[in-house]
């Protein structure tokens, strides 16, 4: 999902990241070529209200999505959007401290209502925020809070969640009264966690950990808040205000659930047990599993555990919108003399996890569909540098901001398009 840079240097890495902006073109065509049936993408707030409590938008940002937007239709490619993508605009979170103030929920929805109207022709797939629950772990990316961590209540953490969730029931609600025909889905960062051993402390322990994700599905797809973070809140003194309306706003709920995952982790009541590295969630390493080159372990049947366990949690269509591998991929020259990365460790990566979203549909979950992260390289959000890429398609971009910024196709590429091709039919397992 090509978007703005947040990373902190250099300026001109930040700045233009691996210029979307200006080709766009380029980048849907070969989208297309792949075989792309959907492409995920985001709608950068600051782009469309550079301060975010503007009264009028920014038309030339309303522009430029509407031509891309026009430009994967031409290839007859559905755009999914995420409205918020970990982009707060700068304004909010230094006026407002982000999402601890109950006025970003009038912000975001003054935003949503914008876009919703430009582009209800054009965009019917939606979804709220990306990886809603990050919030708690990363709250500046993900909530544009600047409370430093060691002085951030949580108190303030949660109310900020709230607040949130009332706004994505608030944007849920418009979507429906404006776009009868679209469908809006809500965005968790999962990470199912195993017990890292069979006493039954690590299983409780395990349980509370997946509670502190699972919270903001059942809010969305069920529209209150679930007993055992009622709890919570009861006993770490937390005492949410709630506005006599946000019970009813949060009746509106999601249509489909969208998620991420790329790590799973252990769980473990001994304090003695260290987390280590994940996506943006730490947890204790499995003993079982190998890593990716940051740490990330790579545990393939754990998306089928995760869309299993949703399905029968929430009862509704699940969209798997980031899946794939980090890497530090090297630039070649291939076999017939085009520049090329054979990166085979990716193949492998994708196919294990695609060959357990088979299992999961055999196991009779309804999978809606499945987009890689990233299906072109770009800074990543996790790290801040283009090292870590992602992508099928090599861009010509480094960390120190060099590079023509040309675009090369990997072995992953044609492996894809062939994946795209046959539905699935060349999967080994």
């Amino acid at each position: 999902m090509p978007r703005a840079s947040h990373a902190p240097t250099p300026d001109n890495l930040k700045l233009t990241g691996i210029d979307f902006y200006h080709r766009y073109r380029e980048d849907v065509k070969l989208f297309a070529e792949m075989g792309f049936k959907v492409f995920r993408t985001s709608i950068a707030w600051s782009w469309i209200f550079p301060q975010g409590d503007e009264e009028q938008p920014n038309e030339k940002g309303l522009q430029f999505y509407d031509s891309l937007f026009d430009e994967c239709r031409k290839y007859r490619i559905e755009p999914l959007v995420t409205i918020s993508h970990y982009e707060t605009p700068l304004h909010l979170a230094r006026t407002y401290n982000g999402w601890a103030d109950r006025r970003m929920i009038g912000f975001y929805e003054k935003f949503a209502r914008t876009v919703f109207e430009r582009y209800r022709d054009k965009v019917k797939y939606w979804l709220t925020f990306n990886e809603i629950n990050s919030v708690l772990h990363s709250p500046f990316m993900s909530g544009g809070i600047c409370t430093p961590p060691d002085e951030l209540r949580r108190q303030t953490l949660y109310q900020a969640c709230h607040h949130e969730l009332v706004a994505s029931a608030r944007a849920t609600r418009l979507a429906h009264e404006l776009m009868p025909k679209a469908q809006v889905g809500c965005m968790i960062l999962s990470m199912p966690t195993y017990p890292l051993t069979p006493n039954p402390d690590d299983v409780i322990a395990c349980m509370k950990a997946e509670h502190q994700n699972d919270f903001f599905g059942d809010v969305h797809v069920r529209g209150r808040y679930p007993g055992y973070m009622l709890r919570y809140f009861r006993e770490n003194g937390i005492e949410l205000q709630i506005e006599p309306e946000d019970k009813e706003d949060l009746k509106h709920t999601v249509d489909f659930v969208s998620f991420s995952y790329y790590v799973s982790a252990c769980g473990s009541a001994d304090p003695a047990q260290k987390p280590g590295p994940g996506n943006i969630i730490g947890g204790v390493p499995n003993p079982y599993l190998k890593a990716s080159e940051w740490g990330w372990q790579i545990d393939p049947q754990g998306l089928r555990v995760t869309l299993n366990r949703y399905w029968e949690r929430w009862q509704k269509p699940l969209f798997i919108v980031e899946n794939g591998l980090g890497a530090a991929d090297e630039l070649a020259i291939g076999p017939d003399g085009a520049p090329t990365v054979e990166d085979d460790y990716r193949i492998e990566y994708m196919n294990d996890h695609l060959v357990q979203v088979r299992e999961a549909i055999e196991d009779g979950v309804p999978v809606m569909g499945y987009t890689a992260w990233g299906c072109i390289d770009l800074v990543s959000a996790s790290s801040a540098e283009l090292k870590k890429r992602y992508g099928m398609i090599y861009v010509d971009r480094q960390d120190d901001g060099s590079g023509t910024l040309a675009r090369y196709k990997k072995k992953s590429f044609g492996w894809y398009q062939e994946v795209i091709r046959t539905n699935g039919g060349c999967l080994t397992r």
